[in-house]
């Protein structure tokens, strides 16, 4: 029964994009691209959404089918309802299965070794071992630095961040790192002290509560000026907490969340639909044996794949310029800024960040411990 109910729910999302897959507009089941969340929402604004995005773009350039498959139990999924919704995408016909969020390697690992002539692109994760197997990661303390930094030269002296993955999640830890080596090198330029306030309590399922938005709630009546909202559909709490307040800000995460609301700033985002768009490029070059089989790709601002968005819609700085922007982005491209990228295990526990704390001169660190 469990399968057949999880059948029924995938059969609606495959057909409800069916006139997407430039497929000439005829429904059809099968789709050789699919995209299997982990946890949380496909369409979140954020990760989930942008990986989706790249696959549904280059279908939809190079005439492929494609559908998503999110697992039963929504923040609950657990491996095995992951294995069910990639079994059941290859029962549909995929050949190349997009799998975004670090929760997916015991599944991936078990379903890829079950079907080797599948290919599998791990997205935020990493190679272990299998041929049909790739990975990519992102440099996220790029992203994470380049806000925090701009965000005290635009004046905010009291930021918060607040953390998907219940400290364990490694892309949203090297944003947390980033975010407060940038704040300290903005404060240490312009000669004054700020103060931040993380945690990692409220988003282990990279999901919006309303634990969440009472805790950021509080931090906005407590004087915090804007808050870096780090992992899916947790931004919608955190811009409910800012709309309660007068002027409070918000920094989204992964794409360019200035779109969810006027209360964004900027969002410290990542290449996640070029480089899906990438891979399966090369995928279809025949050129997996060369370039991607157990190998992960490793991107940042080199590739232009780390960044804030610098559009004028998304740019809401009123001091810190594009063009003070595009010469730190620039010293980070070449090598010249290196935000450190090691965070701890588990982020979450009380002493977690007080070795990384020592290093922020500037930054008097605040951490709300707990998961």
């Amino acid at each position: 029964m469990r399968k057949i109910a999880l059948f029924l729910s995938v059969l609606i999302c495959v057909f409800s994009i069916a006139l997407l897959v430039g497929c000439g507009g005829e429904k059809k089941q099968s789709a050789e691209l699919a995209v299997v969340t982990d946890v949380g929402q496909l369409m979140d604004g954020g990760f989930n959404q942008g990986t989706y995005e790249g696959v549904k773009e280059y279908a939809e350039k190079n005439n492929k089918t494609y559908a998503y498959y999110q697992p039963e139990n929504g923040a609950n999924a657990t491996d095995n309802d992951r294995i069910a919704a990639m079994e059941l995408a290859i029962e549909n016909g995929a050949k190349v299965i997009v799998a975004p969020g670090f929760l997916q390697q015991a599944a991936m690992e078990t379903v890829a070794k079950a079907h080797t002539d599948v290919k599998f692109v791990f997205v935020d994760g990493w190679n272990f071992g299998l041929a049909n197997v790739t990975a990519i990661s992102y440099k996220e303390q790029e992203s994470g630095f380049l806000a925090g930094y701009a965000a005290v030269m635009d004046g905010y002296t009291k930021l918060g961040g607040v953390f998907g993955g219940g400290g364990s999640n490694p892309a949203c830890n090297r944003f947390c790192y980033g975010f407060m080596q940038g704040a300290n090198a903005a404060a240490l330029a312009k000669g004054i002290t700020v103060e931040m306030k993380i945690s990692f309590k409220n988003g282990s399922s990279f999901s919006a509560s309303n634990e969440l938005q009472a805790q950021v709630a509080a931090w906005y009546a407590a004087g915090t000026e804007v808050v870096f909202s780090c992992g899916g559909s947790m931004v919608n709490s955190v811009i409910a907490a800012a709309n309660e307040t007068q002027n409070g800000k918000v920094i989204g995460v992964d794409t360019d969340q200035s779109g969810l609301s006027q209360r964004v700033i900027t969002s410290a985002v990542k290449g996640l639909a070029s480089s899906v768009m990438l891979v399966l490029s090369e995928y279809y070059a025949g050129e997996w044996d060369a370039k991607l089989a157990d190998k992960t790709s490793n991107l940042g601002a080199a590739e232009d794949s780390t960044g804030l968005p610098t559009a004028d819609g998304s740019w809401r700085f009123t001091t810190f310029t594009k063009e003070q922007y595009n010469t730190l982005f620039a010293s980070i491209k070449n090598g010249t800024v290196t935000p450190i990228a090691t965070t701890p295990e588990d982020c979450s526990v009380e002493g977690a960040w007080t070795a990384a704390a020592l290093l922020l001169t500037n930054v008097r660190l605040t951490h709300e411990a707990g998961k």
